[in-house]
């Protein structure tokens, strides 16, 4: 391997993956995806779709998932940083409801890797960032599904900044709890 390093999280499945950096006077160099290094860490997933967007302060995409094509995902930032949080939906996991959050930025270069069966978001804590992820499945705009980003039950630990307005889309106020997701389908 030798090209990443990868740190399992306290949720199973869950990777934060660090690329090695070669940098000089010029700038600097990485290799953002690796099939073979990805193979020896456990992640051998074929990827279908890489997406990239850009948002201003404060804005807060998520808790989203497809809920019959769901697709594993690799995030990383290319310019500012957010704050990129993973919610386990995997049925009769023992870490189901719990989330896990990782700082990813321009500066660290840190990936993380969300497989199938988790809501996934983030929250812009820089003035603009760019974020980019590659998933394993299409996009299927009639198959979205979400929680509500402050579910207490959830209990994710947003950095909110003081003063900074938080952004939304209409559908990201309208998602339900996760209590809500669990009688929905039955969960107990």
């Amino acid at each position: 391997m030798g090209k990443i390093v990868v740190e399992k999280c306290e949720i199973e499945g869950l990777k934060v993956i660090t690329p090695e950096v070669h940098g000089d006077s010029r700038g600097y160099f990485i290799e953002t995806y690796n099939k073979r290094d990805f193979d020896e860490a456990g992640i051998d997933r074929v990827f279908v779709q890489d997406n990239q967007s850009a948002s201003k302060k404060g804005v807060l995409r998520g808790l989203h998932f497809q809920i019959n094509h769901p697709q594993a995902k690799l995030v990383r930032v290319l310019r500012g940083e957010v704050y990129d949080v993973a919610v386990d939906l995997r049925a009769g996991s023992a870490t189901f409801g719990k989330s896990f959050g990782v700082l990813l930025s321009e500066e660290n270069k840190k990936q993380f890797y969300i497989p199938e069966g988790f809501a996934h978001g983030f929250l812009v804590v820089s003035d603009y960032a760019e974020f980019a992820y590659k998933c394993t499945d299409f996009y299927h705009p009639n198959d979205e599904g979400g929680l509500k980003y402050d579910d207490p039950e959830i209990g994710v630990k947003w950095p909110f900044e003081a003063g900074v307005e938080l952004t939304l889309s209409e559908k990201d106020t309208k998602w339900p709890t996760l209590k809500e997701y669990k009688q929905a389908r039955g969960i107990k």
